[in-house]
């Protein structure tokens, strides 16, 4: 079914206006999959902030050239769909690349992350990293660690005149209570 002029041009608004909001983008395959799949798929994609589209792919190439991005060309060959990250993106990769390893069907192909194209295998390494609050605990860890030994290490001087003194003192009571 053709697509009017007009249609185009409001598709190729939307999804600049997506490349621009979000945080990163994946490119998929879904040759196969049931309806009811892809509205599975694009219900587990928005429970964590993005969205899910099959796009045309000469729309998908002038969406991203009119965002000012490039994309490698064999991203959009065959069917495709693009995923959005709007809030967190290795959030979204992670429910992806579930999807695709439970299903025979997608295949990812890969995306953009931070306006810079990254392969699949990349994304899957994105989906992989633990989630955002996970991450700032470990790197408020790494980065408390210096400051705590710091600490500890300049409190081990004071700390050994202490215990000498407390036995030298109770040395010193021992023979007075016998």
């Amino acid at each position: 079914m053709a697509i009017s002029r007009k249609r185009k041009e409001e598709l190729v608004a939307q999804y600049v206006d997506w490349l621009t909001r979000s945080q990163a983008m994946f490119v998929t395959e879904y040759v196969g999959l049931s309806m009811k799949d892809i509205d599975n798929l694009r219900a587990k994609v928005r429970e964590v902030g993005g969205e899910f589209h099959i796009i045309k792919n000469t729309l998908g190439q002038v969406a991203i050239t009119s965002a000012g991005l490039q994309l490698p060309e064999s991203f959009l060959e065959g069917s495709s769909a693009m995923v959005f990250a709007f809030k967190d993106a290795p959030e979204t990769a992670k429910v992806l690349s579930e999807f695709a390893r439970t299903s025979e069907f997608v295949k990812i192909k890969g995306g953009l992350l931070d306006r810079r194209p990254i392969s699949a295998e990349e994304v899957k390494a994105l989906a992989d990293l633990p989630p955002l609050p996970i991450m700032r605990a470990q790197l408020l860890g790494v980065l408390a660690a210096p400051a705590s030994r710091l600490a500890r290490t300049l409190a081990e001087p004071a700390r050994q005149v202490a215990a000498a003194l407390r036995a030298y003192s109770e040395k010193d009571a021992a023979p007075a209570a016998a």
